[in-house]
């Protein structure tokens, strides 16, 4: 029988020796990471973001060592191809580092630094683990620590995965747009307290929705900016130990050369106080507090679409969503709105994910966070599942939503709630009388004012019409209130 045993090379670090696959570009330290850290199953390769995010850092830093003599020509050359390579993608098969780990990080920053050291090696025409001619801590992370290199590598992830999220909900966006505009003249029922109102457009309805999902864009646009604030230089707690003096500085230039020269619009900027920045997570806070408003405003659309279109019978049935399956195992025939369900569903691990980063937020001690590593998973976990959320909200329900237009002419004809449009010409208590005897009678206001002569048809028909009933207006209407107090008080006793 052939021998199938994988073939391994032996790194050491202060533990002790583990045996590495020959040809695995990651080392020692980040396959003990991985034996350690079996945790969440879900390693950092899923996130390419975060690869790349950790190249642009990386790169950057050996611009700057570069510069500073800690890097020969060949080894920056070297180095500087194989950021590219894991900005590009081609190495994300070497990120196994769980998501969830201790350490504060250090495991995915030695994973970067070996997969860096060792694909450098390579194209120096060194076998990997030959870290006499490139190492990864003496090379890949001269004049950093895993608390600066961690952190600015994740912040940069986190600003490219939002890329991902704001175009996801601006396609959102302009679907809800486009039906506001399809719905623009169909009037329909506004409730409150889930109880009749006054009447509206469809269409002002999937406006709302758009303008309520603009609002958080805006503020992610915004909020993500603090993402490109980084503390590089700062090493192990802020004041600089172990960097060159300038380091900092020209690192903060590098990686704005690296942002250039990869087409990405970005403005880093150095933290005022790396001591503060080192132990600080108010950027992942923010990020994450904006994300549960996003998860809120959609669970919001999402119910008032379930809403809507509920039925198909014996609900509200306003809005026919798109048929996507079968809905039960017994009742033949039954659809449900599984794609607004869904969306409800990721939005409510979103707002659990948001308490996970607030924990580990307020679990930082003296210098330094070491509960980063669960907040960066969560952030880029809850991104992740709003973008897919928006995309299939868009595709399998919106895009293909319908509206029962004569289901919504039936709700005016018999809502009691449009009595409220006569409230300027006849007075709020007479208003309610008419509202009474509707009630008591099952008749509609039109009804009821036309034939007791409240008002004249002609008027009316001015009040009544939809365009005057779903926007501001000013009707030059005159009534004598005290006399159609008379005639309505006159069929309330008779009732």
């Amino acid at each position: 029988m052939a021998n199938c045993k994988v073939k391994t090379r032996k790194e050491s670090d202060l533990i002790g020796e583990l045996e590495v696959p020959v040809d695995a570009l990651y080392g020692v330290q980040a396959l003990r990471g991985m034996n350690n850290f079996k945790i969440s199953g879900v390693p950092m390769k899923n996130y390419p973001n975060f690869i790349k995010g950790f190249a642009i850092t990386k790169w950057g830093a050996a611009i700057a060592n570069h510069t500073q003599g800690k890097l020969t020509d060949e080894q920056f050359k070297a180095m500087v191809q194989a950021c590219e390579e894991m900005y590009e993608g081609k190495l994300d098969e070497y990120f196994l580092s769980d998501m969830i780990q201790g350490g504060a990080g250090t495991t995915v920053n030695m994973n970067a630094n070996e997969v860096i050291a060792n694909r450098a090696l390579q194209l120096m025409g060194h076998k990997p683990g030959e870290y006499k001619y490139c190492s990864p801590n003496d090379h890949s992370n001269a004049s950093q620590s895993t608390n600066d290199a961690y952190p600015t590598g994740f912040h940069f992830g986190l600003y490219l995965e939002c890329e991902r999220l704001i175009a996801a909900m601006d396609l959102c966006i302009k679907s809800l747009k486009a039906k506001a505009k399809e719905f623009a003249k169909i009037v329909k029922m506004g409730r409150t307290q889930l109880q009749d109102g006054v009447p509206m457009t469809l269409g002002q309805t999937f406006n709302a929705f758009a303008v309520t999902l603009e609002k958080e864009l805006k503020a992610i646009k915004s909020i993500r900016e603090e993402l490109l604030c980084q503390n590089m230089g700062a090493t192990a707690i802020g004041t600089g130990i172990c960097a060159e003096p300038g380091y900092s500085d020209l690192c903060n230039k590098a990686l704005n050369d690296v942002a250039k020269k990869l087409g990405l619009n970005w403005k880093i900027t150095l933290e005022k106080d790396l001591v503060e920045a080192t132990s600080s997570t108010g950027s992942l806070v923010g990020l994450s507090s904006e994300l549960k408003r996003i998860a809120l405003k959609a669970i919001k659309i999402c119910n008032d679409l379930r809403l809507m279109g509920s039925g198909p019978r014996c609900g509200l049935a306003e809005l026919h969503l798109p048929e996507m399956q079968p809905g039960s195992s017994i009742m033949p025939g039954k659809v449900n709105p599984v794609i607004p369900e869904v969306m409800n569903q990721l939005c409510y691990k979103v707002i659990g994910n948001d308490t996970a980063v607030m924990l580990a937020s307020e679990n930082a001690q003296l210098e330094l966070n070491v509960m980063e590593p669960v907040a960066v998973y969560c952030l880029f976990e809850s991104i992740n599942l709003l973008t897919n959320g928006f995309d299939t909200l868009r595709t399998l329900c919106i895009d293909g939503i319908e509206a029962d237009v004569e289901n919504c002419k039936n709700f005016i004809a018999k809502a009691i709630g449009t009595v409220t449009a006569l409230n300027p010409y006849i007075g709020y208590k007479n208003s309610t009388r008419i509202a009474k005897i509707a009630k008591k009678t099952g008749k509609g206001v039109y009804e009821i004012a036309l034939e007791n002569n409240v008002l004249s048809q002609k008027d009316l028909d001015k009040i009544f019409d939809p365009k005057n009933m779903t926007a501001p207006v000013k009707l030059d209407i005159k009534a004598d209130q005290d006399k159609i107090q008379k005639t309505l008080e006159g069929i309330l006793a008779k009732l």
